[in-house]
C-alpha cells in the first residue's frame, strides 16, 4: 500500500459501528483501509466500499499485528479505533480470563492502536477511539468493560496532550445502546432493552450510522480545533441511570420454563 494523505484506517471496520464508519469516510472522499481480526469479513467490506478501499488483517491484542498493519498502510490522515467486546458477570464470579480478554481488546488494544497510529499518522491528522457510555456510567455485571472503557477515555486525553505539537487531534465517542452485533444478545433478556430505553431521554437506541457520522466529523477539518474530547452520543442516557443488567439476568434465570 502506498502513502496517501487522504487515507483512513478503520480498526474493527468489518461490522457494526466500524463498518458504518468505513462507509461514511469513503463517502467523504477517504481511501479507506478496513482492518479487522476477521480477515474474510474485512475483505468483503472493502469490496463493498469500492475500488479505492483495501483490507488488512489486524489483531489488536497482538502488537506485531498492529505494528505491521500500520507499516503496510503508510501515513494515514485519519484513524478510527472501533474494536471491542464485552465479557459480563458479577465481580465475585467473573473469571480472570474473561476480565483479561475484555481489557486486552478494549483497553490494551486501544493503547496499541494509539501507539502505532501516533508513529505513522500524518501531522495534522485525527485519531478517534470508540469508547462507551460505560466509560463514565457503571453497570452491574460489567466491571471489566466499564473499567476498560474508562481507561480508554483517559488514554485519549493523554494522547491528545502528547500529540498536540504535531497538530494530531485525538478524541473519543461514547455511544450508548446502538443496534450492532455486539449488543444483540440483550434482546434475549426480558425487560433489559426496555430498561435501556426508559433511561434514554430520547427514547430509542442509536444507529451505527449516527456514530459513524460523528467519527467522520472528527476526522474532518470541521473539527480542527477539537482534541482530548469525549463526545456523549447516547440519546442522553448519561443523564440517567444504567440498567441493572445483573438484576434482569437473575430474573430470567429464576423464571420457570414455559
Amino acid at each position: 500500500m502506498t502513502t496517501n494523505q487522504h487515507t483512513a484506517m478503520v480498526i474493527g471496520g468489518a461490522s457494526g459501528i466500524g463498518l458504518a464508519t468505513a462507509h461514511a469516510l469513503t463517502a467523504d472522499g477517504f481511501r479507506v483501509i478496513v482492518a479487522d481480526v476477521n480477515e474474510v469479513a474485512a475483505a468483503e467490506a472493502a469490496i463493498a466500499l469500492g475500488p479505492t478501499a483495501a483490507s488488512i488483517h489486524m489483531d489488536v491484542t497482538d502488537e506485531a499485528s498492529v505494528e505491521a498493519g500500520f507499516a503496510a498502510t503508510g501515513n494515514p490522515s485519519a484513524v478510527v479505533s472501533c474494536a471491542g467486546l464485552s465479557m459480563t458477570g458479577p465481580i465475585t464470579d467473573l473469571e480472570l480470563v474473561h476480565w483479561q480478554l475484555t481489557l486486552d481488546v478494549c483497553l490494551t488494544g486501544t493503547f496499541l492502536v494509539l501507539k502505532h497510529a501516533a508513529r505513522h499518522i500524518a501531522d495534522g491528522g485525527s485519531i478517534t477511539c470508540i469508547a462507551s457510555l460505560n466509560g463514565r456510567q457503571p453497570g452491574t455485571g460489567m466491571a471489566a468493560y466499564c473499567s476498560a472503557k474508562a481507561g480508554v477515555l483517559m488514554l485519549v486525553e493523554v494522547a491528545a496532550l502528547e500529540l498536540a505539537q504535531r497538530q494530531v487531534r485525538v478524541n473519543a465517542i461514547s455511544p450508548g445502546l446502538v443496534d450492532t452485533p455486539l449488543v444483540a444478545g440483550i434482546s434475549f433478556v426480558p425487560g433489559l432493552t426496555e430498561d435501556y430505553l426508559a433511561n434514554t431521554p430520547l427514547g430509542r437506541s442509536g444507529r451505527p450510522e449516527e456514530i459513524a457520522d460523528m467519527a467522520a466529523f472528527l476526522a474532518s477539518d470541521k473539527a480542527a480545533w477539537m482534541t482530548g474530547t469525549a463526545v456523549d452520543l447516547n440519546g442522553g442516557a448519561h443523564l440517567r441511570r444504567y440498567p441493572d443488567v445483573l438484576g434482569h439476568v437473575r430474573a430470567l434465570m429464576q423464571t420457570p420454563p414455559a
